[in-house]
């Protein structure tokens, strides 16, 4: 939903996010005399409980944070394989594909970290006020939406197969309703020693050591030593040019200047950017081009071969055009299929903080384990590793994965603009995108741009050799043009977070806010 709810304080703020709830608890957090920061903590460990099939403890965070300074800073917390996997192993039981969930897809989480370093970017109120409703939520209950009622129908095996799961989701051996009460007491006993003892109860203290324990007891091969040595990457943006914008995200590991790929090649070919307008097939035969530079290339930085600035440079974006002027879809081998497992929400306050955070357990339900004596969800995102030898991001022991998370700021004139924060896995550059064009190129509201009709070239999958478009029902009037240029056209049900979900905050020159939450979602918006 995007109906605002509105806040007790007389301060200026916005906050979109995608549960209600986790609006309420970021608002709170400006009412208790917190900022942005506070507000984004507030909300993202809300998240952690009442969306606990798409993040969670168990997951990683990227974000962006803006100082009144303007400086912003990425922070990127994914953590790594684990040390002792072996590569060769998981190949003799897998072949040539990571499979999408399962011991073997257990990577180090870094959500916790992640917190951590958005808390000490100028957070206002105390580490532990950021846990109040998380811990509330967990213990007493919250209510199932229909978006976990509905992937909870679609997994039974899932559910079935894991000890940990089982009583939570299905206590009485039927998965649970929309609008049931889902209540997570070991979780809420390890948010509240996270909350009065600090990260360092995971990352070398004695949750961190149950956690791993009982990894171990399914066949992870996660260490306490793995979890002892995680800490957030705190770096700059990468910074790119789109009409009088300056676009930043996270730098790789995350898939962000995919993102800068489409913005800047979308301004040299001079196409209509509409999504739903008369270059619509072109804007397809972008995306798939722009997506397959990722999935060539993005690795571990110091395992790339080609550094994003060189897929950035004037020379690089000159041949991403030239394929798009070709008017034929971009032909590859290989493709991943996962369901989606993200948050993205953004906040922004009258003193100049602001944050677009996202968070992950990579595939819905990540990897299908729930360590049942700390009740975290462990999450998927070592299925991004390939198993080709030859590839940049091929899996090895303490490396981290290409990833999917991307949080985006926009400043003109140095005074932000925007703050996009989306879920959808593969398809995040493209719905970023989406929502920056309707934005600024059409001058729609956060509300109009997020909930417009969506399409995604290739889902929220990576690219493949089967050029197809997925496209809500309400597209249909483009479709011709995408099979011009090519392209099959999957359609999926209007307003379907199987073209994921976004969350946009706009900054007014005046310096008033408006904001969004995507009703692809269950999500709630504030601005004054």
């Amino acid at each position: 939903m995007t109906e605002p709810i509105l806040s007790a304080s007389g301060r200026r703020f916005a906050i979109a996010t995608p549960h209600a709830e986790a609006t309420r608890a970021g608002l709170a957090a400006f009412d208790a005399g917190g900022n942005a920061i506070d507000a984004a903590l507030a909300a993202a460990t809300t998240l952690a409980v009442v969306y606990p099939h798409l993040c969670g403890v168990g997951g990683d965070l990227f974000a962006l944070v803006q100082h009144p300074s303007g400086d912003v800073l990425a922070i990127n917390s994914g953590g790594p394989s684990p040390a002792s996997i072996d590569p060769d192993a998981v190949r003799a039981r897998h072949g040539d594909t990571m499979p999408d969930r399962g011991p073997l897809t257990v990577t180090v989480p870094g959500a916790v970290a992640g917190w951590r370093a958005v808390h000490d970017r100028g957070a206002m109120l105390p580490w532990a006020t950021a846990f109040e409703r998380a811990i509330s939520w967990a213990r007493d209950g919250t209510s199932v939406t229909p978006s976990l009622a509905e992937e909870l129908a679609n997994e039974p095996e899932v559910l079935a197969a894991d000890p940990g799961l089982r009583p939570i989701f299905v206590p009485d051996g039927t998965p649970l309703r929309a609008g049931a009460s889902l209540v997570q007491p070991a979780l809420a006993s390890t948010l509240r020693t996270l909350a009065e003892d600090g990260p360092g109860a995971f990352y070398g203290g004695d949750v961190g050591r149950r956690y791993a324990s009982g990894l171990a007891a399914v066949g992870v091969p996660i260490e306490p030593s793995d979890l002892d040595a995680i800490e957030a990457e705190i770096v700059p943006p990468l910074v790119g040019r789109y009409r009088d914008l300056d676009v930043r995200t996270s730098p790789p590991t995350s898939q962000g200047f995919v993102l800068l790929e489409i913005l800047a090649a979308l301004e040299r070919l001079g196409l209509d950017p509409d999504p739903l307008g008369p270059d619509a097939g072109a804007l397809g035969l972008l995306f798939r081009a722009a997506s397959l530079d990722r999935d060539l290339h993005l690795a571990e930085p110091r395992a790339m071969r080609v550094h994003p600035h060189a897929l950035l440079d004037d020379g690089h974006i000159a041949a991403l055009t030239d394929l798009v002027r070709t008017g034929r879809p971009v032909l590859v081998d290989g493709a991943t299929r996962s369901p989606g497992g993200t948050i993205g929400l953004t906040t922004a306050d009258d003193q100049g903080f602001a944050v677009a955070l996202i968070q992950s357990l990579g595939g819905s339900l990540g990897s299908g384990i729930l360590e049942p004596d700390t009740g975290i969800v462990a999450q998927s995102r070592g299925s991004s590793f390939s198993l080709d030898p030859s590839h940049p991001n091929v899996l090895a022991p303490g490396k981290r994965p290409a990833h999917t998370l991307m949080p985006v700021m926009a400043h003109r004139g140095g005074r932000l603009a925007a703050i996009s924060a989306t879920m959808g896995l593969f398809g995040h550059p493209q719905i970023n995108a989406m929502s920056l064009i309707r934005a600024f190129d059409l001058g729609m509201t956060p509300a109009d741009s997020v909930s417009a009709p969506r399409w995604l070239a290739g889902g929220m999958d990576r690219v493949g050799p089967d050029p197809f478009i997925q496209a809500e029902a309400s597209t249909a009037a483009v479709w011709p043009a995408f099979r011009a240029a090519g392209f099959r056209v999957d359609e999926v049900p209007s307003v379907s977070d199987r073209v994921g979900h976004a969350q946009l905050l706009l900054v007014e020159p005046d310096g008033s806010f408006t904001a969004a939450a995507d009703p692809r979602s269950d999500g709630g918006a504030a601005a004054r």
